[in-house]
């Protein structure tokens, strides 16, 4: 399977150049593969380059985990990060992401020094 990068994932979601956006959805219509990566960085451009409040950084998410053509890495810890994010949007989605990673690595606690972040199961304020 192909993957995308974020230039490409935010042409799909911002459509904001329609020829970015017609040459985008041709190279995904026979699917793509979306990294982590590739999604922090999305949801990083949607907040802090198009001024997206966090619920609709929070539909964007799950609109890709539903998708019939993309394909995210490990949906499953996104989906967990997604709730966490959707509880707790002051949070960021990044950071719930991060704690997502770690609970499923077993690699817990998650130290931080985010106050917010520490009162999350899983992670522990330094």
């Amino acid at each position: 399977m192909r993957a995308i990068d974020t230039n490409v994932l935010v042409r799909l979601l911002v459509r904001d150049d329609a020829k970015q956006v017609a040459r985008a959805e041709q190279f995904v219509a026979k699917g793509a593969w979306i990294s982590l990566v590739t999604l922090v960085e999305t949801a990083w451009v949607l907040a802090s380059v198009y001024e997206l409040e966090d619920n609709a950084i929070a539909q964007a998410v799950d609109m890709l985990l539903n998708h019939q053509q993309l394909t995210v890495q490990d949906g499953e810890t996104v989906a967990a990060a997604l709730e966490d994010f959707r509880r707790k949007p002051s949070l960021g989605f990044s950071d719930c992401l991060i704690l997502a990673i770690a609970r499923k690595a077993g690699h817990v606690p998650l130290g931080t020094f985010d106050r917010n972040l520490a009162k999350r199961e899983g992670a522990q304020k330094l």
